[in-house]
């Protein structure tokens, strides 16, 4: 009676199921195989066994209602590695299930016998790219022991959504290790499959986390905590409220069904918002999850980044981070539901606040020994540029001595690239560049933003970078970390430099997975007009020379560029409303707003650095109709240091000589330039010709750096050596490039960014270019005027007397 009900019930799931089948390539990892194939569910469940049987069937698979072997009625082709026990199946029985020890003694009794193990497991509800409704987001699998009742709702409203996960084979040899009684051995394998088992749940799910308030009470209880509260200037008593204080400030609230239940309502938000959420190079993400610490590390351009990074992991199968957030985002009603999502509150500033400190180090400690995957942004805060911001090295340098202090599982960063058509926050950044102050966030705020809902915002573009493992950049500085002990006292004077390289490798990656659309090429083109407008014909030619461009010399494999043609994202930009399109006998004008141009600015400083090399290269033939191959070397290779600190370039210096062969070799082949007979040297088109108007255009990337460069060397060599210090030269060069904005109308609000300025006097004392005395004034000598010379071949002659004239008005 019972086996015809099992038997009914197999059918009855078999018949309702719909499935997917992870990884892709399963045929190919179990079909043929020289030893039997067994198959290891994690929990008794006659549903999951079920739905396996039937994906091997469908793939033509070994099938697990088999036998192993023939002639052996007791060695079925399957095995359940743990079984629930008591009324309601509230327990589990973790010892060695009868059929692994019968397997054993098998091989025990022949040593040419070998099975293969595969770990299977079967995920309800948790396919990837499937909307839900509000009942079957309860029914989602989770950590939870299941009861029968539950079991039977996940199948009834869960099992047309569902993952089948089947792992690489291992040999049962293997796990078995040395000779041992049959028992220990198999508590062994038990106890490896079981942790397999663990380490696949938390990559799909997340890992099992522990109520909020013992997480707090954990983390108040270690040695660093109980030591900061003891030096600090309080009573005890006051002291650990205050640090209780501080941790549950701190503490996220993680809900896995608040987050099903947020993945269902965002998929709806985005098919409101965008005409598409595009998830670029996962295959990154599928390689690392599993047995890695991950540690997102998204740029970023605005609020969307917090939901749209923790969507796409969430709905391609993975577990949502945790994620580090300002405590200004801590807003009554809406911080708590962030929290239940997985953010964590960070206070802008906490230098010197000892006990601050303490408690959330051992709060992302807590965090990354449970193995939950960790988000923040390096740039500490939303870039208004476009540009990505020089690196907050903060949270990374707390990772990585949260890992040295406690290396429970390798940390892989995984850098993250945002590319948005239009931003949400537009009309906010419109105002911040043209002047008004910041607004701070507000609950009223955000209920007035949901008037954006209204407008279209195009596509959005979610690239994940190469991958950084943190042990390889430990390994190259800090030898032999592996075997030093490290505590809350330790200060290694090498993990400086390994965070700030591993800052700058993060800044890099990221760039090198941008996404190029039609709206940062079409702004790349129009900003480079003074007037912004240029003929739909010329238009045309511009953005095809630049997609042709980034196809001849490819700044990295995971840029994705667009594949529209040029008309087309015209057509697209007049769509979205960022240029119009005026009819003229003669042909018609495409032109952009200067409101729109200002915000343009934005999407082409998402891409500026992949045209930098290029464009750099192009500067050197605005004033010159021909170059030698040396002096574009020398030129590129002086002021390369430069724009690659501000713009997070990949190349290192002693790797420009070659990139630029190939620059030119690119160029050639498009026609904008041409190698001269003899081979030493290069000549623009005619002046009259569309290449030479297509150069120019492109050296309008970075030509406004160079003039700020120019900017800066001109007011210290006018000032003089030894005669100004660094804050009044930064002051001097801000007013000067606000006064050219003005004057010459230029549409570009990062002109007089004094960020800008600083890090490029930062790099010029760093490189031993300019130095400062003890008074703090800044000494030069000649190699700043070889800097100023060089800055002059490239610079037009009325340019550079521009710059002058505003200079010394």
């Amino acid at each position: 009676m019972i086996t015809a009900m099992n038997w009914l019930l197999r059918r009855m799931v078999v018949l309702w199921a719909r499935f997917k089948v992870r990884p892709e390539n399963a045929v190919a990892l179990l079909r043929g195989r020289a030893h039997p194939v067994c198959y290891v569910l994690e929990r008794r469940s006659v549903a999951d066994l079920a739905l396996l049987q039937e994906a091997c069937k469908q793939l033509k698979l070994p099938r697990p209602g088999g036998l192993l072997l023939k002639g052996s009625p007791d060695l079925r082709a399957h095995f359940f590695l743990t079984q629930q026990r008591g009324l309601g199946g509230a327990r589990l029985d973790r010892r060695p299930p009868p059929h692994l020890a019968r397997m054993i003694k098998v091989l025990r009794d022949d040593p040419e016998a070998d099975f293969d193990l595969v770990p299977a497991a079967v995920y309800w509800g948790r396919a990837p790219q499937r909307e839900a409704s509000w009942l079957r987001l309860l029914l989602v699998d989770d950590w939870a022991l299941t009861s029968r009742l539950r079991k039977f709702m996940q199948v009834t409203f869960n099992a047309r959504d569902t993952l089948v996960e089947l792992d690489e084979p291992v040999r049962l040899r293997e796990l078995l290790g040395a000779q041992l009684p049959v028992a220990v051995r198999g508590r062994r394998v038990a106890r490896d499959l079981r942790a397999l088992y663990a380490r696949r749940r938390a990559a799909r799910i997340g890992p099992d986390l522990s109520h909020r308030r013992t997480l707090v009470n954990a983390v108040l209880r270690t040695r660093a905590v109980r030591r900061a509260v003891r030096a600090a200037r309080l009573p005890r008593r006051k002291a650990l409220l205050r640090a209780r204080g501080y941790a549950l400030e701190i503490a996220a609230n993680y809900s896995h069904v608040f987050v099903r239940f947020m993945a269902s309502v965002l998929a709806r938000l985005w098919n409101r918002l965008y005409d598409g959420v595009e998830f670029g190079h996962g295959a990154s993400l599928e390689q690392v999850a599993e047995g890695n610490e991950i540690v997102y590390v998204p740029c970023h351009r605005s609020h969307m980044d917090y939901l749209l990074l923790s969507y796409v992991i969430y709905v391609h199968g993975y577990a949502v981070a945790h994620i580090a957030a300002g405590v200004n985002l801590d807003l009554p009603v809406v911080g708590r539901f962030l929290r239940k999502g997985g953010a964590f509150f960070i206070r802008r500033s906490f230098r010197g606040n000892m006990l601050y400190t303490a408690v959330l180090m051992k709060y992302l400690g807590a965090i990354m020994a449970r193995g939950h995957p960790l988000e923040y942004f390096i740039e500490g805060g939303r870039s208004r540029t476009g540009r990505l911001l020089e690196p907050k090295t903060g949270m990374l340098g707390m990772t990585v001595r949260t890992f040295l202090q406690d290396p429970v599982r390798p940390v892989v960063f995984i850098p993250v690239y945002f590319g948005y058509e239009r931003l949400v926050e537009g009309d906010t950044y419109l105002g911040e560049l043209s002047g008004r102050p910041k607004e701070k966030e507000s609950v009223l705020g955000l209920i007035s933003s949901w008037r954006v809902l209204r407008q279209r915002f195009g596509k959005v573009y979610v690239n994940l970078g190469q991958p950084i493992p943190l042990e390889a950049i430990l390994d190259r500085h800090g030898g032999q970390w592996r075997t030093q002990r490290f505590d809350d006292d330790t200060r290694m004077p090498w993990v400086g430099p390994a965070v700030d390289e591993l800052a700058v490798t993060i800044m890099r990656n990221i760039n090198s997975a941008a996404a190029v659309t039609p709206i940062n090429l079409l702004a790349l083109a129009l900003l480079a007009m003074p007037r912004q407008a240029l003929s739909e014909g010329d238009l045309v030619r511009q953005l095809e020379l630049y997609r042709a461009l980034l196809v001849e010399f490819p700044y990295g494999e995971r840029v994705s560029v667009t594949p529209l043609s040029g008309a087309r994202m015209i057509d697209y930009g007049v769509e979205l409303k960022l240029i119009t399109r005026e009819a003229q006998p003669l042909g018609d004008i495409v032109r952009m707003s200067e409101a729109s141009a200002v915000l343009a600015t934005y999407f082409r400083n998402n891409i500026l650095h992949l045209f930098a090399l290029p464009s750099l290269v192009a500067c050197a033939f605005v004033g010159n109709a021909a170059v030698s191959t040396r002096d574009l070397r020398r030129l590129v290779g002086r002021i390369y240091p430069y724009v690659a600190a501000e713009l997070f370039l990949r190349w290192e210096e002693g790797e420009v000589p070659e990139a630029v062969e190939r620059v030119l070799a690119a160029m050639g082949r498009l026609g904008l330039i041409e190698a001269d007979a003899a081979g030493e040297g290069w000549r623009r088109a005619p002046p009259a010709s569309a290449q030479a108007m297509q150069l120019s255009l492109l050296a309008q990337a970075t030509l406004r750096t160079i003039e700020r460069y120019y900017m800066a060397v001109s007011q210290l060599l006018s000032a003089g050596s030894g005669t100004i210090d660094q804050a009044t030269l930064e002051k001097r060069c801000q007013l000067t490039a606000q006064r050219m904005t003005q004057l010459y109308g230029l549409n570009s609000p990062e002109f007089f960014d004094p960020a800008l300025f600083a890090n490029f006097i930062g790099l010029l004392r760093r490189r031993a270019v300019i130095s400062a005395d003890a008074a703090g004034n800044l000494g030069f000598d000649e190699v700043l005027m070889r800097v100023a010379q060089d800055a002059q071949w490239v610079l037009s002659e009325q340019l550079r007397h521009s710059i002058l004239q505003v200079m010394h008005a």
